[in-house]
């Protein structure tokens, strides 16, 4: 049944009986177009007012209770204005010509959808031109147009946050302009200025090197400015920062610069040490085997995971595809942290830190962390049937592959970004040895069992080897989330895990200012690229 809205004719009683002089052609004409209007606009008026009542209705809802004597008296005055009569019976009839129309246009033509108006606007002249042709408006038509406006709207939406994302995507893996001056300005001092080359640390600081009644801090990373505010942060933090002993491993494209900033920009009264990859001189072969080992697995694992044809869906693809494509997913320096027993082979234990935190409180109390014979300590890794404080195995792990079924899904997943590490109890272990099969076996597996990344082989080869720390020694995240105020205060150390690192400019504001405040906005390497403004 099709539902039209025709002008309505004059009733004898509404007909005078004084004699009138027939109207002109022109003041006909002139009155059609303003009922037509008229019209129009009252429909167009009420579309919102159509969309959320009828919605509420759908569903079940109600906009006011059913007793209230204003709620059916401006029922009855919306059936009334639709359709005439009745208003109860009009507002059924709108109501079920809504509903099917709102059925029909799920299963809208593409074509349709596409070929609706953009706006009311448009809507209004589409149904201007139809009563300028016709005296009466089809409302299954209006009311399938008004459906695939709203469609074709919503989809535009979509699509926009869908590219939003992405752009967001491709803006935290890009290296910002401003960091790749720093890198060449640093590389160029390197070969212009003695000062730049100089011995980091200082002859006279090398015996704190190996020294274990100091607090060695390993950084593994080729992120110049990101290990410069680690750094810096942690020695400003600190009770006594001459007890402070920095290891930055990095490799060697980066050394030069890594090299130049930490020459001209000394931590005293803590020691840094940098190092890169090529200048480690392992007498063990078995070291050098070990870490060879795991260059060539994620070589191999990087290559086949770029080549493979998944099975999966096209949208599925492009996600893998995507998150292929993150700095950290095949990064070296993120698998070698599994090798810090042959890094520091004089070194009993180490606080291992990402580049990407901001310290703010003393590491004394970490350092001095009982492990209980464990080989690390981090945050997360508590048992006792607690709620996890933030993921757990089973977020990492594909758990219907039964490979992985000697773990438990529920179990709490610890992370790295702030670990303390018995190096003395990891080499009687087989974690390296653990790590390296776990990776190979995802690699063959077709990357079954994991989402490629340098975590969940960990997650298996510590497993049982992990003692629960503080909470407050480790708040991640800062890259995905604002916290709380009173958590970001509270928290030892700060974890910008995530997309949004504080040196891009994708970055929340308010939380990249605490990592800025650890830069020198007065220096010439940092104004010269732009990395500061100075005022």
């Amino acid at each position: 049944m099709k539902v039209y809205i025709t002008a309505t004719a004059a009733s004898d009683d509404d007909v005078v009986t004084k004699p009138k002089a027939p109207p002109q052609p022109q003041q006909q004409q002139a009155a059609r177009r303003g009922c037509r209007s008229a019209v129009v606009t009252g429909l167009l008026a009420g579309v919102l007012i159509f969309r959320a009542a009828l919605l509420a209705v759908e569903a079940g809802a109600s906009l006011c209770p059913s007793s209230a004597t204003g709620c059916l008296d401006w029922r009855a005055g919306l059936g009334r204005w639709l359709y005439g009569g009745g208003g109860d019976d009009a507002m059924e009839k709108f109501m079920k010509e809504w509903s099917h129309s709102h059925r029909e246009a799920t299963l809208l033509d593409p074509v349709v959808v596409e070929a609706a108006p953009d706006s009311l606007d448009a809507l209004m002249a589409e149904m201007g031109a139809m009563l300028a042709s016709y005296d009466r408006l089809d409302m299954e038509a209006v009311a399938i147009k008004m459906m695939a406006m709203l469609l074709k709207m919503d989809r535009k939406v979509k699509s926009s946050r869908v590219r939003a994302l992405f752009n967001r995507h491709l803006a935290s893996l890009g290296v910002p302009k401003s960091v790749h001056c720093l890198t060449l300005r640093l590389a160029e001092e390197f070969a212009v200025n003695s000062a730049a080359r100089s011995p980091v640390p200082p002859p006279e600081h090398a015996p704190r090197l190996a020294d274990a009644s100091y607090l060695h801090v390993a950084l593994v990373t080729d992120n110049v400015l990101a290990a410069a505010v680690a750094v810096a942060s942690a020695a400003r933090s600190a009770a006594d920062p001459s007890r402070l002993v920095f290891h930055v491993v990095t490799d060697k494209k980066s050394y030069v610069p890594m090299h130049s900033w930490f020459a001209l920009h000394p931590a005293s009264p803590a020691v840094v040490e940098v190092r890169g990859l090529h200048q480690f001189d392992w007498r063990d072969s078995g070291a050098v085997a070990s870490v060879m080992r795991t260059v060539d697995e994620v070589q191999r694992s990087s290559l086949e995971y770029h080549h493979r044809r998944w099975d999966d869906g096209s949208a599925e693809r492009e996600r893998r595809r995507i998150e292929a494509s993150k700095p950290s997913t095949f990064s070296l320096l993120n698998y070698l942290k599994i090798h810090l027993p042959e890094f520091f082979p004089e070194l009993g234990r180490v606080m291992l830190l990402d580049d990407d935190v901001v310290v703010r409180k003393d590491l004394t109390a970490l350092w001095e962390q009982d492990l209980d014979g464990n080989v690390m300590g981090a945050v997360g890794a508590h048992e006792g049937g607690g709620v996890c404080i933030d993921r757990t195995f089973g977020d990492h792990l594909n758990f219907s592959d039964p490979a992985v079924s000697g773990v438990r899904s529920s179990q709490c997943a610890w992370s790295w970004g702030v670990n303390i590490v018995d190096l003395d109890a990891w080499r009687r272990t087989n974690v390296t040895q653990a790590y390296q099969f776990w990776l190979q076996k995802n690699r063959e597996s077709g990357f079954r069992l994991w989402e490629m990344a340098s975590l969940p082989p960990a997650l298996l080869a510590f497993d049982g080897r992990v003692q629960a720390v503080e909470p407050l020694w480790h708040l991640q995240g800062l890259g995905w989330r604002v916290p709380d105020p009173e958590l970001v205060n509270f928290s030892a150390v700060l974890h910008f895990s995530g997309p949004r690192k504080p040196w891009l400019e994708v970055a929340f504001p308010e939380l990249r200012q605490l990592w800025l405040a650890h830069l020198n906005a007065s220096d010439s390497f940092l104004q010269g690229c732009g990395v500061v403004e100075w005022h």
